[in-house]
């Protein structure tokens, strides 16, 4: 491929790149959400990016009401990295430390997701593959 190539397409290739970033973080909020409701979790959780500065170098979820065996029960270390992966790029920015209730998954960040997701003409084709591990 010839650089002046790449460099001609490259508006149409970062705007590809964002939408893939964009359906990843729908694809993975949505199977969370997903199993939230199926599981009828709720209650409110602290999500912390890692910090390895302070000695935890994986994303956390805590619950801050309920019990944190059901968290641990039902989220995996790879959920809550893609969890924080994919609030923080839905929220257009880092973070260190959220709380949320635990059941707004879906209204707070899928929703608005798939919106801007159906607004760029992206067809939401995978939904059967969401209760899928």
């Amino acid at each position: 491929m010839k650089l002046s190539r790449l460099l001609a397409n490259r508006q149409t290739l970062n705007r590809q790149a964002y939408l893939a970033n964009l359906a990843f973080c729908y694809f993975a909020l949505k199977r969370i959400a997903t199993r939230v409701a199926a599981a009828r979790l709720h209650g409110l959780v602290r999500l912390q990016t890692a910090a390895p500065a302070e000695e935890h170098s994986w994303p956390t979820l805590t619950a801050l009401e309920g019990n944190q065996s059901v968290i641990e029960e039902h989220f995996s270390d790879e959920d809550i990295l893609h969890l924080a992966d994919a609030i923080a790029f839905a929220r257009e920015g880092d973070f260190t430390e959220l709380e949320f209730e635990l059941s707004d998954l879906e209204c707070n960040y899928v929703v608005p997701l798939q919106r801007t997701l159906a607004a760029a003409g992206i067809n939401l084709d995978l939904d059967g593959q969401l209760t899928k591990e």
